[in-house]
C-alpha cells in the first residue's frame, strides 16, 4: 500500500477528476499557507546567491540557523535540531523510537494524518484516542495508551484549538515515552508549550518556517529539546539533510521576527473578521489559534459547498471522514481573497 501517496492527497485535499472549469482563477485556502510574502531579508538572499554554496556539501547542523534560533527564541543553539520541513524530523522521530511492532505511536483524533502514515510505514502500532466533543485533552486515556512517542499538535489542525499548557504538563509528567509537541501554526497562537522543554527531558517542541515564516516552498523545519533527548535524532536523520540554499534564507527570516510578526498580526485579525463573517451566515465556527478556521454550515452540505467553491476556483479543505464530514476547514486569505469566499458561499446559500 503506498502510505505516502494517500498521505499526501488527504494533506493537499487533491481528489483526482475534480477541478475548476478551464480559466477559473484559484484562490488557494486549502493547505494553510501564508497569503504573505516572506521576509525581505530572506528573498534579498535568494537575489545573491552565490555559486560557492552550491559547490561544496552545506553544514549538516545547520548551525548558523540554530543561532538564529536560539536568537529569537532564547534556547541554548545545542538544543536544537534541524529538518528539511518538520514532516522530516516527524520522520525520523518515529524510525528512532517506534520502530518494530512492540512500540506504540499514540496521538489524539483528529489531527495530523502524517503521524498515522509514518507509523504504518515503519510499521509500529498505533493507538488513536478520539478528542471529545470540547476538544479536551483525553490525558488519562493517553497515558494509558503507554506510547513510545505520543504526539500533540498544539494548535491542532483541523479543529484549530491551543492545548492548556498545564494538561501538556501533566501529560508529560505521567508518561514514560516521549512527548512531541507539533507547533507548526504556533506563530499564530496566544503561547507555546516551548517552557516544557526545560522542564522536562522527555518533551520536545517542533517548529516549521511554511506558516508563519511564509517559506512552505522553502522546505524548513526545527525541533527544540533536552541534548540528551536530540542525541538518538541525530544517529538517525540523513548526513546532509538541509541545503545550503535554505540554511541561508532560512536563517535570514528567522532573524527578521518583526517581519514575521507583523504578518502575523495580519493573519489573526483576517481570522477574527472571517470568523464573524462566516457566522453570520449561519456557520458554527471553532475559536482557533491557527491560521485557519473549521466551520460546520448550518442547513448545508458541507461537501457541496466544497464541491460548489472549487466549481468557482476556490479550494478549501473537506474531511471525508468520521466527525469532519459535516465541515470545511477554510485556511485565513487576505482580506480580499476571504470577501470573495463569503461572496462565494452566499451565492451557494442563496
Amino acid at each position: 500500500m503506498n502510505y505516502f501517496r494517500a498521505a499526501i492527497d488527504e494533506m493537499t485535499g487533491y481528489t483526482p477528476g475534480e477541478q475548476p472549469k478551464p480559466g477559473t482563477p484559484i484562490i488557494k485556502l486549502n493547505t494553510n499557507e501564508n497569503p504573505y510574502p516572506p521576509s525581505p531579508d530572506a528573498i534579498a538572499v535568494l537575489r545573491n546567491l552565490e555559486g560557492e554554496w552550491l559547490r561544496r556539501y552545506p553544514d549538516p547542523y545547520a548551525k548558523s540557523f540554530c543561532r538564529a534560533v536560539s536568537d529569537a527564541l532564547g534556547v541554548p543553539a545545542d538544543w536544537i535540531i534541524v529538518s528539511n520541513g518538520s514532516d522530516e524530523l516527524l520522520n525520523v522521530i518515529v524510525r528512532s523510537t517506534a520502530e518494530g511492532s512492540e512500540r506504540t505511536v499514540v496521538y489524539p483524533m483528529p489531527t495530523y494524518v502524517l503521524y498515522r502514515t509514518l507509523a504504518a510505514m515503519q510499521p509500529a502500532k498505533t493507538v488513536e484516542i478520539p478528542y471529545p466533543s470540547d476538544y479536551s485533552l483525553p490525558i488519562d486515556a493517553l497515558v494509558k495508551a503507554n506510547g513510545a512517542v505520543t504526539f500533540i499538535a498544539s494548535p491542532n489542525s483541523p479543529s484549530g484549538h491551543l492545548v492548556p499548557l498545564e494538561d501538556l504538563r501533566s501529560l508529560a509528567q505521567q508518561v514514560s515515552g516521549i512527548v512531541v509537541v507539533d507547533e507548526a501554526y504556533v506563530d499564530f497562537a496566544e503561547y507555546s508549550a516551548l517552557p516544557l522543554v526545560q522542564e522536562f527531558e522527555n518533551v520536545m517542541i517542533l517548529r516549521t518556517l511554511s506558516k508563519g515564516y511564509s517559506l512552505a516552498g522553502l522546505r524548513m523545519g526545527f525541533g527544540i529539546g533536552n541534548p540528551k533527548l536530540l542525541a538518538g535524532l541525530f544517529k538517525v536523520k540523513d548526513s546532509y539533510n538541509i541545503d545550503a540554499i535554505a540554511t541561508a534564507v532560512g536563517t535570514a527570516a528567522m532573524s527578521d521576527q518583526a517581519y514575521k510578526n507583523a504578518c502575523a498580526e495580519k493573519v489573526k485579525a483576517s481570522r477574527s473578521k472571517l470568523t464573524i463573517e462566516l457566522k453570520n451566515l449561519g456557520f458554527t465556527v471553532l475559536d482557533s489559534q491557527g491560521n485557519f478556521v473549521l466551520a460546520t454550515p448550518t442547513g448545508a452540505n458541507a461537501e457541496q459547498l466544497y464541491l460548489g467553491l472549487k466549481n468557482r476556483g476556490i479550494l478549501v479543505r473537506y474531511f471525508k471522514q468520521p466527525g469532519l464530514e459535516d465541515k470545511l476547514r477554510i485556511t485565513v486569505g487576505t482580506d480580499e481573497q476571504n470577501q470573495i469566499l463569503i461572496e462565494a458561499l452566499i451565492g451557494l446559500i442563496g
